[in-house]
């Protein structure tokens, strides 16, 4: 019952924030929302995208999943709620970036390096969910073959934001505001033990660094 006194009290000090200290955003927001930017997060809970990006309501168009994956451009009929939400980004609020933001310590990564088969017959979504971003983990298997179990999860987390670039990549909709020059595509990812950003250079073919950790000895 604390949480969810916690919770209402946190809406209490959203109320006061942006309802009564700051009553002019949400005022402009109800005619609509503006967003530059679409990120496609991970539902970690360590991983708030506004929080991490110190962003206010309508800064940013927020899709969240297990481990932040785009699937692939497909034809079936089946429910695409991430793919409609990135068409509604891209055509609708016509938005100039889409960032995917993976993370350290990502479960659901760490559930797809050590995937097991279910031996009772029952649906594993989490499963097929994570057969996304399956070709990243044979990639870093046969890579790094010596690696710890470790190094081989942040090889992966960082290997399947490329995947998702690419599945971004094959949505026509996405080319074609990409050929346009109106949009732009980023892999970013948080390695929350040091507290630092990386973002993905193509030149480099590796996540550097574009925000350091403030103490490198925790890195």
């Amino acid at each position: 019952m604390r949480d969810i006194e916690r919770l209402v009290d946190g809406f209490q000090r959203f109320q006061q924030q942006y309802y009564e200290d700051a009553p002019t955003l949400y005022r402009n927001l109800c005619e609509g929302q503006h967003p530059s930017t679409l990120l496609v997060g991970c539902c970690d809970s360590r991983v708030d995208p506004a929080m991490l990006l110190g962003c206010d309501p309508g800064d940013i168009f927020t899709v969240r999943n297990v481990a932040n994956l785009v699937p692939p451009a497909s034809t079936d009929r089946g429910l695409q709620g991430v793919l409609a939400a990135i068409q509604f980004a891209v055509e609708q609020l016509q938005v100039s970036r889409i960032i995917v933001l993976g993370h350290a310590h990502c479960g659901g990564i760490r559930a797809l390096m050590d995937r097991r088969t279910r031996g009772d017959g029952e649906t594993d979504y989490l499963e097929r969910w994570m057969d996304i971003a399956e070709p990243a983990r044979r990639q870093v298997l046969q890579q790094m073959p010596q690696a710890s179990a470790a190094e081989r999860r942040r090889a992966c987390e960082q290997a399947s934001i490329l995947i998702s670039l690419r599945n971004l990549e094959e949505l026509p909709f996405v080319r074609r505001a990409v050929d346009a020059g109106g949009l732009t595509l980023h892999g970013w990812y948080f390695d929350l033990v040091a507290g630092a950003l990386l973002a993905y250079s193509a030149r480099a073919d590796a996540f550097l660094p574009i925000v350091c950790p403030l103490f490198t000895e925790l890195a």
